[in-house]
């Protein structure tokens, strides 16, 4: 680090604050800036940060961008007080450090916690009260705090082996359905036509070109998955199919966590693309909630994942600033 930069991290006497939240999914990062008194001054968005589902050199031009735009909002990087990252990914030990290293290595040297994307929506969802989180965007999992403090997740276990529910599940099953009605394996399915007129998948060629090419991962296939409802409004059966049984597997990560925190009446509030854009999967979801848990409560979230890292982060400062911490 030169010593300009160096320089700029220390925070001048009697200059503004802020904290900084960041929501760091798989396919986009959402950056809230709050000044000290917890109003909102800027928020933006950037590619995502999320190192086990992008290309190394795709997360770093991110992570640059992220900083450039903040040292310009905040007028230096040192003016930061204190900086929270919900980041997607982090059940891979390897990804704090290299996040860390990452915001240092662009000039940021205060104040840093990094914390799960599903913990930093919590905070905005209910504060520190008891709640639980669905989220289902590009990945998919459940978070939730109970009554008495204790906290708990299920699901989030990344694209190759978990995160059923969510865009990459369903767009992995679009593609599947679509080769398998090819081959005779299922009926004829509407997502073949939606796939070649949207995509220019045309067949099975197409489609295993494109799944295993070098330039797809878990963004571009995750991106497909606004076809399925569009499939569902034909009446196709295959993409009803698939919107029902993505539902029950996203209500099926709530029922695990309510049981263990003894949340059965919630509250509950949702997150991501599948449940607030998709109205078929939340249709489906709705019907499976009423009947695995009638008592779960919806709730609409006190602020989003960005803004709720942001006031952790001014909450965090408060605390340091005032020795509790």
């Amino acid at each position: 680090m030169s010593n300009s930069q160096e320089n700029s991290c220390h925070q001048e006497s009697g200059a503004p604050g802020f904290a900084v939240g960041l929501d760091g999914g798989g396919t986009k990062t959402t950056v809230t800036v709050m000044d000290t008194g917890g109003t909102m001054i800027r928020e933006f968005t950037a590619d995502g940060i999320n190192y086990n589902g992008r290309k190394e050199a795709e997360v770093e031009q991110a992570l640059r961008d992220i900083c450039a735009e903040l040292s310009a909002v905040c007028g230096r990087l040192g003016q930061i007080r204190h900086m929270v990252i919900g980041a997607a990914g982090i059940s891979n030990p390897a990804i704090p450090g290299r996040l860390t290293a990452a915001f240092r290595s662009h000039g940021y040297s205060g104040p840093l916690r990094i914390i799960g994307d599903q913990e930093a929506a919590l905070h905005g969802a209910f504060g520190g009260g008891p709640g639980l989180l669905l989220i289902a965007g590009t990945g998919s999992a459940c978070f939730g705090r109970s009554a008495s403090g204790e906290t708990g997740r299920a699901g989030g276990f990344g694209h190759l082996i978990d995160d059923e529910g969510s865009a990459y599940s369903i767009s992995r099953r679009l593609l599947s359905a679509a080769v398998r009605a090819w081959d005779g394996r299922e009926p004829p399915t509407a997502i073949s036509r939606l796939l070649h007129e949207r995509h220019k998948l045309s067949g099975p060629g197409d489609i295993v070109g494109f799944t295993y090419g070098p330039y797809t991962g878990k963004k571009e296939i995750a991106a497909l998955a606004p076809i399925l409802e569009e499939a569902c409004a034909l009446g196709d059966q295959t993409a009803q199919n698939i919107a029902a049984e993505s539902a029950a597997a996203l209500v099926e990560l709530v029922a695990a966590l309510a049981g263990r925190l003894a949340l059965a009446a919630g509250p509950l509030t949702l997150s991501g693309s599948v449940l607030l854009r998709n109205p078929y999967v939340r249709a489906a979801f709705d019907r499976e909630l009423a009947r695995v848990l009638p008592q779960m409560r919806i709730v609409p979230p006190r602020l989003h994942a960005a803004a709720g890292a942001a006031a952790l982060a001014l909450e965090l400062s408060a605390a340091s600033t005032s020795g509790k911490q």
